[in-house]
């Protein structure tokens, strides 16, 4: 693989939450298909993980470690872009993680923490990106031509049906939705299509049941427990209509289809990636 390979060939797409599972595959996959990279992670070692791997296949890589969260996290991944390679061409949102109880266990701080990080986090990183990737269309514009950036939010089916346990993680991944759905109205005459991804029962740190060892995290000076339930996990295990969980390779194959030219009709759009998962 070079950097010159495929068909999103010199494009620069950012991804946040890329050093590890999902985005770790949407990365891996967007490099294999030519695009020029811009990753984010909370966990430094991963995401230099992430980055070495593409470069030694010939990607182009640079890296952004810090916390989603962070009021400058939107600034710093858009300014680090037009840096590097001078422009902005597609944005997975992907950073995000569970922390999740029922409501009467859930603490202001816990469901603030949600909103924060699954929404306000690709909020920021969007409203930073916006002023960049309208110049450049109406760049196109006066030149006589016509491309479509794209622009990929991360949901769950937690966010359209609801799951119990999850009203922080759930009100965030459906204010994705909205937003979504807003932006693509926004941005449709810059040709920028704004689609979202809704997850199921993808194979990860997310959907391992709760009490394994691996199903617990460090975000700043806080353990969170991540994973759902084990009875949760059990009951939905294989439970879609294919009959098999999804993969993090599933995941990204989704990402990955609403970033290429055919889908450049499709905008506003939510699109399921669970396997014939419904909740």
């Amino acid at each position: 693989m070079t950097q010159l390979d495929g068909r999103l060939a010199g494009q620069v797409a950012l991804v946040s939450g890329a050093g590890r599972g999902i985005g770790r595959a949407t990365a891996h996959k967007l490099a294999a298909d030519g695009a020029r990279l811009v990753l984010n992670d909370l966990d430094p070692e991963p995401l230099a993980g992430v980055a070495s791997e593409i470069r030694a296949l010939g990607g182009a890589v640079e890296t952004h470690a810090g916390d989603a969260g962070d009021p400058r996290f939107g600034d710093a991944m858009v300014g680090l872009a037009l840096e590097a390679f001078g422009a902005v061409d597609i944005i997975v949102n992907n950073a995000g993680y569970s922390w999740d109880n029922v409501i009467q266990k859930t603490s202001d701080e816990q469901f603030q923490t949600m909103l924060d990080v699954h929404c306000l986090s690709s909020f920021r990183l969007l409203r930073a990106a916006s002023e960049p990737m309208r110049t450049a269309a109406k760049q196109d514009a006066e030149r006589g031509e016509t491309r479509h950036r794209k622009v990929v939010n991360v949901s769950s089916l937690s966010g359209i049906f609801g799951n119990p346990g999850q009203v922080g993680y759930a009100a965030a991944k459906a204010a994705i939705v909205g937003m979504t759905k807003t932006l693509a109205k926004e941005w449709g005459r810059y040709r920028i299509n704004v689609n979202a991804v809704a997850f199921g029962h993808i194979a990860t740190r997310l959907s391992q049941p709760m009490d394994t060892p691996e199903a617990e995290t460090q975000i700043g000076a806080r353990r969170i427990r991540l994973g759902i339930p084990r009875i949760a996990a059990e009951r939905d295990k294989g439970c879609g209509i294919l009959g098999r969980d999804g993969t993090v390779e599933d995941a990204a194959g989704g990402i990955w289809l609403l970033c290429q030219p055919e889908s450049d009709y499709i905008t506003g759009h939510v699109l399921e990636v669970s396997g014939g998962l419904a909740f």
